[in-house]
């Protein structure tokens, strides 16, 4: 498993998962050390530009998100979500010139690859054949919605935008809070 390096992330918890779980536990391939930038940026758009920023934390809206993930939105960013890849950098002075390849989507990457057998890239292709973006994009919207009603209840009456990220009131007001600390008996 490679993960972010945030030390909200990498906890006692998780750490005891890998081990209990026999699961290697790296920061980054050997050499490679900018490999965080790569999750960092599919952490932003393959989590947050599509949840947004609520603490979802109940049983209820971890069912909503894993369904969503293991179907439409798997589907839609692997079959209809073009990426392009860095091909190149050069430093001229103070200015570095990027060349990318093409957009193309991690479908039509791994078909081109030739590493898969060919009766799997037919079935994939079968799967592309078979879908439709628009539809995909209003399920998503649905099970986006469903999760943020979900949410709803938690929000003790403040009102919830999920494109911003939420002010902790309940841990400020802790914070701020004047507990009486008795000395003695």
């Amino acid at each position: 498993m490679d993960s972010d390096n945030g030390s909200e992330f990498i906890k006692d918890v998780l750490e005891k998962y890998c081990s209990r779980e026999k699961i290697e536990f790296t920061r980054s391939r050997p050499g490679k050390k900018n490999d965080n930038a790569y999750i960092e940026g599919k952490n932003g758009t393959h989590v947050r530009k599509v949840v947004r920023y609520l603490r979802y934390d109940t049983a209820g809206e971890m069912q909503i998100i894993d369904d969503l993930y293991q179907g439409e939105m798997g589907l839609y960013m692997n079959f209809f979500r073009p990426v392009m890849k860095l091909v190149s950098k050069e430093r001229t002075g103070g200015k570095v010139k990027r060349k990318y390849d093409r957009p193309r989507t991690p479908h039509e990457r791994l078909a081109e690859s030739g590493q898969i057998p060919e009766q799997v890239r037919l079935q994939l292709e079968a799967t592309y054949l078979s879908l439709n973006p628009a539809e995909l994009k209003r399920k998503i919207d649905a099970k986006l919605n469903e999760l943020y009603r979900t949410y709803q209840p938690k929000s003790g009456g403040q009102e919830v935008h999920p494109h911003k990220k939420l002010k902790p009131r309940t841990v400020r007001f802790s914070m701020i809070q004047q507990i009486p600390v008795r000395l003695g008996s």
